[in-house]
Formats: C-alpha cells, sequence, structure tokens
C-alpha cells in the first residue's frame, strides 16, 4: 500500500518548535518579523526608524519622527495579554497541529492555564483562520452537499426540523485531475435559494462549476454567476455516487474530528468557527512544517478580539 503524502509528511517536530520559539525572546522576534517583514514601519507616520524602549512587558518601539510608541503587541490578536508568548506560541503549535481538532480542555491541561484562558486563546486563533480563509473563494469544479451540524433534542422535533440543527454547506473544489484541493464550509440560515445564492457570491468565484444533488435550493448558485450540475441523489448511497465521493470524503473526516475532539459546543452560535478551523487545516495539509507560521501571521495581521465580541459575534467571518 503506496504511503499517503499527507500523512508522512515531515512537518514541524516538537523538539524544532521548542529550538526556535521556547523563548519570549525568539517569539518576540517572530511576532517582529511576521508582523514588519521588511522592518518596522511608525503605524501613525510610516517612518521606518525606531528607539526600543525598555521597562513594559513586551518590546515597545518609539518612532524617532513622531514620537509615537508601539507595543509590538498592539494592534494584534495578542493585544492586552497577559499571557507569556511562549505560551501563545505553544497554543499556536498544538490547534494548527492537531488533525483531528484540539477542544478547550484538552489545551487547558497541555498549557497548564485555566479552562476560560484555554477557550479565549482556542477562540481568538479559531477566529484568526476563519477569517484569513475568508478573502479566498473556490474556484474550477466544485461538489456541494447540505449537511447539518447537531442531533436530535430528546422529546423534540425530528428529522431536518430539530431545534438543535443548524444547517450548513460543504463545498470542496476539485484540480483539474479530480483530486481535492481546498474546502469550504459555513452556517446558512437555511435550504433555500436565496440563502444558497448568498453564500456562493460570498465563497465561489463566478464562473465555476458546481454539482450539487437534486435539492431545488442550489439553483441559487446560478444567482451568484455560477454554473450548475444538479444530480437527483434518489435513494441511492453515497458510495454509489462518484460525483460527490470527495465532498463526503471531508465530510467523513469532519464528522470524525468532531465527535474525537469535542462533547458539545454552541452549534448556533460558534458553528462558523469550528467549521472555519478545519477547513483551514484541511486547505493546507500538504504544508505541515509551516502552518504554525502562517497561522502567527494570520493572528498579527487580524487586529484585537476580545472577549466580549467573541462571544458577541455570532457571524463574525
Amino acid at each position: 500500500m503506496p504511503m499517503n503524502r499527507v500523512q508522512f509528511q515531515t512537518g514541524l517536530s516538537l523538539p524544532d518548535f521548542l529550538a526556535q520559539f521556547g523563548t519570549e525572546a525568539q517569539c518576540e522576534s517572530a511576532v517582529e518579523q511576521a508582523r514588519w517583514p521588511e522592518g518596522f514601519r511608525c503605524p501613525d507616520c510610516g517612518h521606518a526608524h525606531a528607539y526600543i524602549l525598555k521597562g513594559s512587558k513586551h518590546k515597545t518601539f518609539q518612532c524617532q519622527a513622531c514620537r509615537k510608541q508601539t507595543s509590538l503587541i498592539a494592534g494584534t490578536l495578542f493585544q492586552g495579554t497577559h499571557l507569556e508568548l511562549t505560551l501563545w506560541f505553544l497554543a499556536i503549535y498544538l490547534i494548527s497541529q492537531a488533525k483531528t481538532g484540539l477542544s478547550a480542555l484538552a489545551l487547558k491541561r497541555l498549557l497548564g492555564v485555566s479552562y476560560p484562558t484555554a477557550w479565549l486563546l482556542q477562540h481568538k486563533l479559531m477566529q484568526a483562520m476563519c477569517e484569513r480563509d475568508s478573502a479566498y473563494t473556490l474556484v474550477g469544479d466544485i461538489q456541494v452537499d447540505d449537511v447539518y451540524l447537531g442531533g436530535e433534542l430528546t422529546g423534540g422535533t425530528a428529522g431536518r426540523g430539530s431545534e438543535n440543527k443548524v444547517p450548513f454547506v460543504a463545498a470542496v473544489s476539485l484540480t483539474p485531475e479530480g483530486h481535492p484541493q481546498y474546502a469550504k464550509m459555513a452556517p446558512v440560515p437555511g435550504f433555500t435559494r436565496k440563502a444558497i445564492a448568498n453564500w456562493a457570491a460570498s465563497d465561489l468565484t463566478p464562473g465555476c462549476r458546481v454539482t450539487s444533488d437534486g435539492l431545488g435550493c442550489f439553483a441559487g448558485v446560478t444567482d451568484a454567476g455560477c454554473q450548475h450540475s444538479p444530480i437527483v441523489v434518489g435513494a441511492l448511497k453515497p458510495r454509489d455516487l462518484p460525483q460527490f465521493a470527495w465532498v463526503n470524503t471531508v465530510l467523513g473526516n469532519l464528522k470524525t474530528s468532531f465527535g474525537g475532539a469535542y462533547h458539545a459546543f454552541d452549534f448556533a452560535k460558534y458553528g462558523t468557527r469550528y467549521l472555519s478551523t478545519f477547513a483551514y487545516r484541511f486547505n493546507r495539509r500538504f504544508d505541515l512544517d509551516t502552518i504554525q507560521n502562517r497561522l502567527l501571521v494570520a493572528a498579527v495581521t487580524i487586529g484585537p478580539r476580545p472577549q466580549r465580541w467573541l462571544r458577541a459575534a455570532e457571524e463574525s467571518c
């Protein structure tokens, strides 16, 4: 049996990670490089030269031209944190490398922090993943499917009308050779033509070729300028439908990931983040040695995301 090149890629080992980011100075240097790849620039006047001020917990720059003081972590996801950057970097490494996901409870144990702190770290980094991927759209040949998060509540409505079920759309783009390339997953208000049209306008590139089952709402992709090829499934099983092989495979991996990592979460409020986190890792599955650096870049460019905002934002991506 041939070796799977995703599973057997080298990646970044934990000893190598600790050798690169095991001290606060190393982490500060990495944040500075990610924030200003070509060297410091004053956020007010754009001047390239600054004095380094001592005495604060994190490195602080004072612009030589306008005297504006800028903390290394100001304006980043780390703004206002009381944690060492080494803990943040370890969280970035653990969350980005966890193929099947990582719960806040598991992160709490690994980092040695409180559960509320672990939850906040997790959701801030998940939000960075979510917003990073929201800038991209799928192109080419795309398989889509209608799915639900959550199961039926005891004593509640059965089937698709269950109060605990949140509808979402899963889409996988294919290479010209027919292999899976990128994925997008997003909750929708319901499986209506308008909802699918709005989703397609956000996540798909006009002109792409969408293959779906015969659910009528998927015709909405044409309202966003996409081509549509519906296939009536009837009583056929997923294994009998090669046209949907890859989207079904990705959804199987999603189910395994959620089942193995999370006991429960608020599907309606935080579903977007959890789905986007899975897609973020899937879309970078061939680059495990650099995925943590790419998440660091996302973290320093996203801006502050305080706890109140994270808990209040139901549509945050």
